[in-house]
């Protein structure tokens, strides 16, 4: 039977998740409420000598965090494929390792971004509400309005990692020319494997027109494209020579055509909210989605909140992992809550011979080599 570490989670992970830690011995402290909780709560429950902590993007996680429980926290497991809110620097002066849960929601967040742009694209809520309002009173072969199809069109999909690459799978069922914009160089072999299945669909007869992919400047997707879909790591100035920072901004956002939809499912500093509302008001584009925002909670004077352009400005609460098996299955193959408490069991249990840099879900291995 292992040892009985201590565990305090800072939101509810699932009962599956926290009966499997429990089954094992452990004690597990859950933040009962579905706000987070005060960084200095946080803090105390550290200092009472917890063995690892499961945190989420909401919580500040730095120095004060790993000075209060030195000598005793162990682990931080992060329960999202993100990790903005955690201090790597401190992480590694304490030499706490911190995991994350990578791949798990890759395929729920690519098809929520796929799904988000054919909203945008068929005015889906525009239609459901003149419905509900019931100013639906005529049927007219183009009034009040029409949508853009997504079949045949051209996308941008501007970073390729896993979501990225998700994406595109989604993309090439709907017969869609592919530009692909990335910073660290194009992935030859996806373009390969990608332009085969193309091609064999239009061979098969399958697509009526032959459609293709290629890697372009970040210029010539945002110029080009009907649909741009954001994938792409949040880094700043100092961090990268390509910091992705208000990646999009004024200036790219005048570079979109007019019939141009955008959605971001990344990281919401990403996106310049301030420029983004701007363009959707003068119509330089003709739709936005975010699911990320520079700050979160959306603040309720964000300009994104406008009247003038909530036809055009679908809003999420970072929802896109938010699916049953990629939130809550105990696999850590397929669930967020699976990975999140494998990750924890491997370092508290010191699995694979204690070796923290052989752990497949610790994000910083290199403060233990």
């Amino acid at each position: 039977m292992p040892e009985k570490f201590r565990i305090f989670a800072t939101a509810d992970i699932g009962d599956a998740a926290c009966k499997r830690l429990r089954e094992r011995g452990y004690e597990v402290d859950v933040y009962p409420h579905p706000e987070p909780p005060s960084k200095s709560l946080i803090i105390e429950k550290v200092r009472s000598g917890i063995d690892g902590l499961i945190t989420t993007l909401r919580d500040p996680i730095d120095a004060e965090i790993f000075e209060a429980g030195k000598g005793t926290l162990k682990v931080v497991a992060q329960y999202a494929v993100g990790f903005d809110n955690i201090n790597r620097a401190d992480a590694n002066r304490y030499r706490i390792p911190f995991t994350n849960t990578a791949d798990v929601l890759t395929e729920a967040t690519a098809e929520f971004a796929f799904f988000t742009l054919a909203d945008l694209a068929r005015k889906l809520w525009s239609a459901e509400h003149l419905v509900r309002e019931n100013k639906w009173g005529y049927w007219h072969p183009y009034l009040p309005f029409l949508g853009d199809e997504m079949t045949g069109k051209t996308i941008g999909i501007l970073g390729t990692g896993r979501i990225g690459q998700a994406m595109i799978k989604k993309c090439i069922g709907f017969d869609m020319n592919i530009l692909c914009y990335e910073a660290m160089g194009p992935n030859e072999k996806l373009i390969a494997d990608v332009q085969q299945q193309a091609d064999l669909r239009f061979k098969s007869g399958m697509q009526r027109e032959r459609t293709s992919i290629k890697y372009v400047s970040i210029e010539e997707a945002l110029s080009q494209s009907d649909f741009i879909s954001i994938h792409v790591p949040l880094l700043r100035e100092g961090e990268s020579d390509t910091p992705t920072y208000h990646l999009i901004n004024e200036r790219t956002l005048r570079t979109m055509k007019p019939t141009a939809y955008l959605v971001n499912t990344s990281r919401g500093p990403v996106i310049d909210e301030k420029a983004l509302a701007k363009a959707l008001k003068e119509k330089w584009i003709a739709g936005a989605a975010l699911d990320v925002y520079e700050t979160e909670p959306l603040p309720p004077d964000s300009p994104l909140r406008d009247p003038e352009i909530e036809d055009r400005c679908r809003l999420y609460p970072h929802f896109a992992s938010a699916a049953r098996i990629t939130r809550l299955s105990l696999d850590p193959q397929r669930g967020m809550a699976g990975r999140c408490v494998q990750a924890l069991i491997d370092v508290l249990e010191q699995n694979y011979g204690g070796d923290v840099t052989k752990m497949p879900y610790v994000v910083n291995k290199e403060a233990f080599r």
